[in-house]
């Protein structure tokens, strides 16, 4: 049995909560997400909680009651703060520029790439050498930085690319003679 799903899921002050049979809406201050439910999770409202619960006693529906209730979780904290992740760029010459939906991008190619950013996300460079992208949906922010930073993953000799901010490259020894 799921023993994330025994948690309650905190309603946080100035969010409003929507519940059917089949979706949860959360709406707050930064925005508004919509979630459709698993057939096999239920989910019910107690004061300023939110309870997940399996339907049945399958391994799938105990499951499931976990990950919804991560899901709902997160979602409660999107539309009450926000989600960032931040990219640094190492390299000689290599630039990024937000420019309102797209993300202007120098990495070494004989080519720019601009990246047209989804709805919900922003993005901002405070440096020319730092991406922060912000956000209410956790699984689209993730995204979003995953993408720009495939553009030029970090490489183990001398460490040039792109890179989350907490990230920790291996450096590699060069070849010898």
């Amino acid at each position: 049995m799921s023993r994330v799903a025994n948690n309650p899921v905190d309603i946080p002050k100035g969010v409003e909560t929507k519940l059917t049979d089949s979706q949860v809406s959360v709406k707050g201050s930064k925005g508004e997400l919509v979630l459709q439910l698993h057939r096999s999770v239920g989910v019910s409202q107690d004061g300023t909680q939110l309870k997940i619960a399996a339907k049945d006693d399958s391994r799938e529906a105990n499951a499931m009651s976990g990950t919804f209730r991560a899901l709902i979780n997160n979602m409660m904290q999107g539309v009450s703060k926000g989600f960032q992740k931040k990219l640094e760029l190492q390299g000689v010459g290599f630039r990024a520029k937000a420019q309102g939906k797209t993300v202007n991008l120098t990495l070494g190619y004989s080519h720019p790439i601009d990246y047209q950013l989804p709805d919900g996300v922003t993005a901002e460079t405070p440096s020319v050498t730092e991406i922060l992208i912000s956000g209410v949906d956790k699984q689209l922010v993730g995204q979003v930085a995953a993408e720009i930073r495939d553009f030029r993953r970090p490489e183990p000799y001398k460490g040039k690319g792109i890179r989350y901010a907490n990230e920790r490259v291996y450096r590699k020894e060069a070849k010898k003679k």
